[in-house]
């Protein structure tokens, strides 16, 4: 799985001009899902993302997580980040996995997140048109991929 995290001071998904989700501060997550992807994979995202101490303690130093700055968390399914841009001007898709594979290992990647905050993440739908709104706080922007584990 591949995952962009922002920190931000709100953020909303919409589908259709309804909002769908929505937080205050937080964490924004992109997700994608590629096809050699497994459900470790979205534990162990889960873990490292709820644990990671991106936002400021009272020194102003990056040494709390998301849990202990209050904050909410915002997941957006995007397979746009398995984007291959190697061959062409057109990107191709093939690494990201087919929606019979993706919505589950998202689903699941949600409901380890959810074990480990504690708290609901609010969401975005699997596959829809949506729009998505945030204000950066930072800008802290973070990428990880569960192959590389880093």
């Amino acid at each position: 799985m591949r995952v962009i995290i922002q920190r931000s001071l709100e953020a909303s998904v919409s589908i259709g001009g309804k909002v769908a989700g929505n937080i205050s501060h937080g964490l924004v997550i992109l997700a994608g899902v590629e096809d050699a992807d497994t459900e470790e994979d979205a534990e162990w995202l889960a873990g490292k993302i709820a644990a990671m101490r991106i936002f400021a303690d009272e020194e102003g130093k990056m040494n709390r997580s998301v849990i202990e700055a209050g904050g909410g968390v915002l997941v957006v399914s995007q397979f746009t980040l398995h984007a291959s841009t190697r061959k062409g001007n057109r990107p191709g898709f093939t690494r990201a996995a087919r929606p019979e594979k993706a919505v589950p290992l998202y689903e699941h990647f949600l409901a380890a997140l959810e074990r480990q905050l504690g708290a609901r993440v609010e969401r975005g739908v699997f596959g829809a048109d949506m729009r998505v709104a945030l204000v950066n706080d930072g800008p802290v922007t973070i990428q990880m991929d569960s192959r590389a584990r880093e």
